[in-house]
């Protein structure tokens, strides 16, 4: 089973949940898929860094001597990642995707598939529970290769993924082939107006979702009502707790803290079980 982790809106409290959520259940594995600014991993100091790699992107190798500077290559890169002149080739490295169509479109067989280091995928142990995260390489603006990669090294039965937060690119590719998404959301005007863009971005990727309400007991009632006109299952309300906070800001997990919570996430887990079918 694979549980996202999501919402439209940053600071919700995804990270939160994901954490909290995977120490609560144990024997699980979870992925940070926030590379540009991964931090689920801080939570749990007594990790084991069982191994780190890089994660490379295809990039084109071009061969001066072979290429006619046809302009093919060009014509066809959609990201503008190729530039041919009369007498030399330019690329692009940071516009690149690597999807390889140039070389396949070369009719000179001018162009070789190389790579380059985007980031890096870690991998930790915390007794039966797995930790993944990518981090992306300082200056890449390509994250969604990374999120991938780092989801590839999970295969366990339960699969937590925390992802970015925003609804686009990165995103979309971390709840991609998801069994649920958990939102996470705020009781405001902005966390509403976000949910309900993620809500539409997940309902187009025919994937099943429900709500918790984080920092509830502030703000209005707006999200509960658009969720009974939704249809959408409240799992969760995480309340407005100074002591919730404190346990947050000092890196520790609240539902080791507090055992009425790791009670809690776990009927959270076997409701998410139940709404599957």
């Amino acid at each position: 089973m694979i549980i996202s982790i999501a919402s439209g809106k940053g600071g919700t409290g995804k990270t939160l949940v994901a954490t909290n959520m995977a120490a609560a259940l144990g024997e699980a594995e979870l992925v940070d898929c926030d590379v540009e600014e991964p931090n689920s991993y801080l939570f749990f100091p007594d990790r084991d860094l069982v191994e780190s790699a890089d994660c490379g992107l295809p990039i084109p190798i071009i061969d001066d001597e072979k290429c006619t500077r046809c302009r093919i290559c060009s014509e066809f890169c959609a990201y503008n990642a190729l530039a041919v002149f009369p007498q030399e080739v330019l690329f692009f490295k940071e516009l690149c995707h690597g999807c390889g169509g140039c070389a396949i479109a070369c009719p000179e067989d001018a162009i070789t598939e190389g790579s380059r280091a985007i980031g890096k995928i870690y991998r930790a142990q915390v007794g039966d529970l797995g930790l993944f995260w990518g981090e992306l390489n300082l200056g890449e603006a390509m994250a969604t290769p990374l999120i991938k990669e780092a989801k590839k090294q999970a295969s366990g039965d339960l699969i937590l993924i925390d992802s970015p937060p925003g609804t686009a690119c990165p995103m979309i590719e971390s709840v991609e082939g998801s069994d649920f998404c958990v939102l996470v959301t705020e009781p405001t005007p902005f966390g509403l107006y976000d949910l309900d863009i993620a809500v539409n971005v997940l309902a187009d990727m025919e994937i099943p979702c429900g709500v918790i309400v984080n920092r509830s007991g502030i703000g209005d009632r707006e999200i509960y009502r658009y969720c009974e006109r939704r249809d959408i299952p409240l799992l969760l309300e995480i309340p407005f707790s100074r002591k919730i906070a404190e346990l947050y800001s000092w890196g520790l997990l609240f539902s080791r803290e507090m055992p009425e919570w790791k009670d809690r996430f776990v009927s959270l887990a076997d409701r998410i079980e139940e709404l599957i079918g």
